[in-house]
C-alpha cells in the first residue's frame, strides 16, 4: 500500500503538467507519499519507495527524450531506451532523498513548514545536479492568487505552498491535532499580495518575428544555406519595425565573414537591429553556442554565449559517453561565462537560449542588470509534436511572472509567443508553419523583489530543512 501511495503522487505530479494540465491536483499531489512515508517505519523502504515514484514521474513527464534520442541522437531502439530509463533512475533520486527525509520530519509538530522546506530545498538542487526543467510551482502559471508569489520568491514560493497544503492533506487523513495545520493560517494572506499586472489593451513597440519552420534533420550544403538566407532576408523585410529576431535553428550557421556580411546587409536594408543564433568560437577555438545582435548600419554590437547548455542536445554529460549529441553543427559546445545586456537603440534587452528559460536566476539577472525586455531564442524542433512544447513554453511563462517583464519566444517551428509581464500568451503565432509576423510589447524598467534578491527562499528552505532533521535527531 505504501508502494501504491507512492506510486499515486508520481501520477498526479505528471497529471498537472502539460499535456494533461490537471494543475487542480497540484495542492494535492504530495499528499499520498507523505501518508506513505509517515505509514513506513523503515527509512530504507522509503527511499526505495519514493525513488520508484521519481521514476515514474520523470519517466512519464519527459517521455519525449526517449524519441529525441532514437529520431535526432542516432541511438538505437533499444539503447535509446536504456539510456532514457538510466536518465529517469539518476533523476528519481532527488524523490527518493525526500522521501526518505520526510518519514522522520513527519512525527514531528512542525512537520508541515519542515517538509515544504524540505520539497523546496531539494527542488532548487535539480539545476546544479545536472537537469531541471518543471518545478512543482509551475503547475500555477494559471492561478492568479497563487502567481502573486512569483515576483517575490520565485517559482520556489509557489512550490513550498503546494508543497504545504499537500502536507496539511497528508495530516488530515493522518487524523493528527489540528493544531497542527495552523501553518497554513498566514497562506489565508495570499490575496492581500499586489495583484499582477493586468493585460495591456494596444502594447506599442513592435517586434518582427521570423519562424522559418526548417527541418531539425534536413541535411545542408552550400547551396541550401544560400537558399535558406534569401527565405530568411524576404521573411524579415520590414520597414516598419525597428528589430528581427530570429530563433534558434538547426541550420550550421557560424560566424564566417559571407554570414556576416549576409547579417549586415539584412539589418542594413531593413534598418533595424538584428537579434540572431549562430555558433561562435573561444579565443581557443572551442565553439559556443551564441546570440548575437547586429545594429542597423550591420555592425556586430554585442554577443551572448549560452551558460546553460542542453544534455545530450549540446553537450554529452559524462555519465552518457555512449550518446550522440543530438545537434550536429559542430562538436560539443562549451558553456558562456558571462551574462550581456543588449543595447537597442536607447533600450537594453536581456536574451537568453532555449533551454536556460528552466533557469530562474539565470533569467531575473538579465532584469537586474538593466534589461527592459527578455528574448528566449529555441529550437524546439527535436520535440516533434510532443507535450515539451507546452511545457517549455510554460518555463518562460514563469519566468515573466518573476520578473515583470515581457518575454518573446522565438523559435524555429512552434511555439513562437510574445508573454506579458503576468506570464500571460499576448500572441502566438501557429506551429509547424513558415511564418514572420509583427508582435508587440513594451518596455519596462523597475525590478521585482525576486529579481533584485533571487533564489534566497530556496537557498533558505534547504538550510531550514537541513536544521530540523538535525533538531529531529536531538529530540
Amino acid at each position: 500500500m505504501n508502494l501504491v501511495l507512492s506510486l499515486a503522487s508520481a501520477v498526479f505530479l505528471v497529471l498537472i503538467f502539460p499535456r494533461f494540465n490537471l494543475t487542480w491536483l497540484a495542492p494535492l499531489a504530495l499528499a499520498p507519499i507523505l501518508i506513505a512515508c509517515a505509514r513506513e517505519l523503515s527509512w530504507m523502504r522509503r527511499f526505495l519507495q519514493g525513488w520508484a515514484a521519481g521514476i515514474v514521474f520523470w519517466f512519464s513527464v519527459c517521455y519525449w527524450i526517449q524519441a529525441v534520442l532514437e529520431s535526432h541522437g542516432g541511438l538505437s531502439g533499444w539503447l535509446s531506451w536504456v539510456t532514457f530509463v538510466l536518465f529517469a533512475v539518476l533523476k528519481g533520486l532527488h524523490m527518493a532523498l525526500f522521501a526518505t527525509l520526510a518519514g522522520f520530519l513527519i512525527k514531528r509538530r512542525w512537520a508541515l513548514p519542515a517538509i515544504a522546506a524540505l520539497w523546496t530545498g531539494i527542488e532548487r538542487t535539480h539545476g546544479p545536479f545536472g537537469f531541471a526543467w518543471l518545478d512543482l510551482g509551475n503547475a500555477g502559471i494559471d492561478m492568479p492568487v497563487a502567481l502573486r508569489l512569483a515576483p517575490f520568491l520565485g517559482v520556489y514560493g509557489l512550490s513550498f505552498v503546494f508543497a504545504m497544503l499537500g502536507c496539511a492533506v497528508a495530516l488530515i487523513a493522518l487524523r493528527r491535532p489540528r493544531v497542527q495545520l495552523a501553518w497554513v493560517v498566514p497562506l489565508l494572506g495570499l490575496p492581500l499580495l499586489p495583484a499582477l499586472p493586468p493585460p495591456t489593451a494596444a502594447p506599442s513597440e513592435s517586434v518582427r518575428v521570423v519562424q522559418p519552420n526548417l527541418d531539425t534533420e534536413a541535411s545542408f550544403n552550400s547551396e541550401s544555406l544560400r537558399d535558406l538566407e534569401q527565405q530568411m532576408a524576404v521573411l524579415s523585410h520590414d520597414k516598419n519595425t525597428p528589430l528581427i529576431v530570429w530563433p534558434e535553428w538547426p541550420a550550421p550557421f557560424d560566424m564566417t565573414s559571407s554570414f556576416r556580411a549576409f547579417v549586415a546587409d539584412v539589418a542594413r536594408d531593413s534598418h533595424a537591429f538584428l537579434i540572431f543564433n549562430a555558433a561562435g568560437q573561444t579565443g581557443r577555438g572551442e565553439p559556443l553556442n551564441s546570440a548575437f545582435l547586429v545594429n542597423p548600419e550591420g555592425a556586430i554590437v554585442e554577443s551572448y554565449d549560452q551558460i546553460n547548455l542542453v544534455p545530450f542536445g549540446e553537450y554529452v554529460p559524462p555519465p552518457f559517453g555512449w550518446v550522440n549529441r543530438i545537434t550536429k553543427e559542430t562538436s560539443d559546445f562549451v558553456p558562456g561565462n558571462r551574462l550581456v545586456v543588449f543595447p537597442v537603440a536607447n533600450h537594453r534587452m536581456g536574451v537568453f537560449i532555449c533551454y536556460e528559460s528552466a533557469f530562474p536566476d539565470l533569467v531575473r539577472q538579465s532584469s537586474r542588470n538593466g534589461a527592459e525586455m527578455l528574448i528566449n531564442l529555441s529550437n524546439d524542433g527535436y520535440f516533434a509534436h510532443s507535450a515539451a512544447r507546452e511545457q517549455h513554453l510554460n518555463l518562460a511563462r514563469m519566468r515573466a511572472a518573476e520578473n515583470h517583464r515581457w518575454i518573446l519566444r522565438s523559435t524555429n517551428d512552434g511555439i513562437t509567443a510574445m508573454i506579458d509581464p503576468a506570464g500571460r500568451v499576448a500572441e502566438r503565432l501557429q506551429p509547424y508553419r513558415q511564418l514572420a509576423a509583427d508582435m508587440h510589447f513594451q518596455y519596462l524598467q523597475g525590478t521585482t523583489f525576486y529579481t533584485r534578491h533571487g533564489d534566497w527562499f530556496a537557498w533558505g528552505c534547504l538550510v531550514a530543512s537541513c536544521l530540523s532533521l538535525a533538531l529531529t535527531a536531538l529530540i
